[in-house]
């Protein structure tokens, strides 16, 4: 056995070849030596004769971006095979720069001999084809493979809008006055420190409100209100903060959120200095972000609904720009919530003041602010329970209320939910003590259909309202899930994985016919993860809504590795970005409604090798949960 045969069979992939093969292999290698930093491959430029086996030293590999720096740096060892992946799946167009370090040594084998290799041993391939797939889900590599025709609109355009974070913004310092100080003298301050915006304190120097120059408008002048009022009694409220680490974007989505138009900005508790709105979107002048706020000065529904028909274009922008599918849900989501907000709004001043405090709250892939293109309403209204006499009353107001909004919702495109997951349906419109045994009733009894209904109404949040209401039906579930609730874990997860990624043995994709196309259904495919990662935030009472932030939760509380962490939520965005790339198609370019069916004839080879490898995540993911909640590996 030759020194060359000695080296291959201790390598990938090399060593799943029968001897005899690697005998014929050694025959064909060339060794080849490098100088140091030499630059032997250029991306996109560089056509691969054929691949490199490393031997000593080692390479270096990087994408450039536009302003030459070097990107997802790696460093690749002795047995590393680079070339594959580009010769197989990039027409033998080097994927990644890759430099040499002093005194490395290779084996060149030539690409008629590599790709004899693939077609005559199918594991061999396989090989390549996997690794390529997992790279896939990293996409900021899946960005740089498939880099947009025009550089200006691609990754550092939108690295720049959406990974600035607050801390290189230039924020003001706070000005603040006692609540109980004159609005004549808190203008006074105001107008000495030239600032349009004057934070209140408490007794306890707690800031608890802010005034502002449209304050003093609407509040003093317009109401004739005395000066001599202490400015407590005119302040805006809420006092909402962000963390100096925080993205950009982020500050302006909870802004809108909240409503209100200033941040304090805070780091370890201690408040540095606060940003208003105007500040952040003039931060975000090249960004569609801006367009929330065309969004909330509508003024009428036909307004609205324009908007919404807009809203598959420009995140569509985003996607191809390089901008993460969770970023798009979000953006996606706050239009929604603009939206909705404005409609409850505008139908309150037709009805008049509610006649109880109450929550608009959002279920599903929405209150998980997970929306796509294809979205319907999924909704719901907790109000304040009150006396007997009042209940009838109260009760009529809110379903006549959420009839409005789910019409007029409708009518701008948001359609009706199929399954009546509505607040506008009498089951869904009730008080906090309903719905505190709702939740208890879903949990205590674990049937299929409550288990279903659980799963939807922990799905929840509150997008109109008092979010008190809210807190205290997230402190009585955090109550009851600290009872033994095996039953209830056990049947949302047998749910949940009633569905399989559509991978064969075989390792192919698995499709049914729609018409005359060959698809799967995406949102089947991705269900499982939601589902599944729904019942460990549930078992360890994580109440972040968003799939993405309860991953985040279960490796911070160390359920998850750190490897299984980037696995399932690299799988679930790929996903995520190939089905709301799918559906603004539809919407923009074919004129149809949009659907999640995902028609393998017109994947790539590289999305095909990559949905392989995704499905195999998901599959693990399963085997996982099987033995953690039902017992079982079947």
């Amino acid at each position: 056995m030759n020194e060359y045969v000695v080296f291959l069979k201790q390598i990938a992939p090399f060593n799943l070849l029968p001897e005899e093969v690697l005998e014929e292999v050694s025959g064909h290698l060339e060794e080849v030596r490098y100088q140091k930093d030499t630059i032997i491959y250029q991306q996109e430029t560089t056509k691969l004769r054929g691949v490199d086996i490393i031997v000593e030293g080692h390479y270096e590999s990087f994408f450039y971006d536009s302003t030459q720096q070097k990107r997802l740096l790696e460093v690749h060892e002795p047995g590393f095979c680079y070339g594959g992946v580009s010769i197989l799946l990039n027409q033998r167009q080097s994927l990644r720069t890759v430099m040499a370090v002093k005194g490395t040594v290779v084996y060149f084998l030539h690409r008629k001999y590599f790709r004899e290799l693939c077609k005559s041993h199918e594991s061999f391939f396989q090989y390549f084809s996997m690794e390529f797939g997992k790279r896939m889900q990293n996409e900021e590599f899946a960005h740089f493979f498939k880099r947009p025709a025009a550089f200006e609109d691609s990754f550092i355009a939108a690295d720049e809008v959406y990974s600035k974070r607050i801390e290189s913004v230039e924020y003001r310092p706070i000005v603040q006055c006692d609540g109980d100080t004159s609005i004549a003298d808190a203008a006074k301050v105001m107008a000495a420190n030239k600032v349009s915006c004057l934070f209140v304190t408490d007794k306890t120097g707690q800031i608890t409100g802010y005034v502002t120059d449209i304050t003093l408008r609407d509040k003093v002048i317009a109401t004739m209100k005395s000066p001599l009022d202490p400015v407590m009694t005119v302040i805006d409220q809420p006092v909402v903060s962000v963390n100096a680490e925080a993205f950009v974007y982020e500050a302006v989505l909870m802004m809108f959120s909240t409503k209100t138009r200033y941040l304090l900005v805070e780091r370890n508790g201690e408040y540095l200095g606060f940003l208003s709105r105007n500040k952040l979107l003039s931060e975000q002048a090249q960004s569609p972000l801006v367009f929330i706020q065309s969004v909330k000065s509508a003024i009428s529904d036909d307004e609205l609904r324009r908007k919404w028909e807009a809203v598959p274009q420009f995140v569509n922008q985003l996607l191809q720009r390089g901008v993460n599918a969770q970023i798009a849900n979000q953006v996606i989501t706050t239009v929604t919530d603009t939206i909705t907000q404005k409609i409850i709004e505008t139908a309150i001043e037709q009805f008049g003041a509610p006649p109880a405090k109450f929550v608009y709250m959002v279920l599903g892939s929405e209150g998980r602010k997970e929306q796509t293109f294809k979205t319907d309403q999924d909704n719901a209204i907790i109000y304040e329970d009150k006396a007997n006499e009042h209940r009838e009353e109260v009760r009529a107001y809110f379903l006549q209320l959420a009839t409005q909004v789910s019409e007029r919702l409708n009518a701008i495109g948001l359609s009706f939910c199929t399954g009546g997951f509505m607040a506008s349906n009498p089951k869904w419109t009730h008080s906090l003590s309903h719905w505190k045994r709702n939740y208890q009733y879903w949990m205590d009894e674990s049937v299929p259909e409550t288990v279903i209904n659980f799963s939807t109404f922990f799905d929840c949040r509150c997008i109109y309202g008092e979010v008190a209401i809210m807190d205290e039906l997230k402190t009585f579930l955090n109550e009851q899930l600290q009872q033994p609730l095996e039953k209830l874990f056990f049947h949302m997860a047998k749910n949940a994985l009633q569905y399989e990624p559509p991978l064969t043995f075989f390792r192919t994709i698995r499709t049914f016919k729609k018409g005359t196309r060959e698809v799967f259904d995406i949102k089947k495919t991705m269900a499982p993860i939601v589902d599944l990662i729904r019942v460990y935030a549930l078992r360890h009472r994580i109440f972040e809504v968003n799939t993405g932030e309860r991953f985040r939760a279960l490796k911070q509380q160390g359920v998850f590795s750190e490897a299984e962490y980037n696995e399932l939520s690299q799988a679930y965005y790929f996903l995520m970005t190939m089905r709301l790339k799918k559906q603004a198609y539809q919407i923009m370019q074919d004129h149809t409604e949009p659907d999640n069916y995902i028609d393998i004839s017109h994947l790539s080879t590289i999305e095909r090798v990559t949905l392989k490898e995704v499905f195999s995540v998901i599959k693990n993911f399963q085997t996982k949960v099987r033995l953690s909640f039902t017992s079982s590996i079947l």
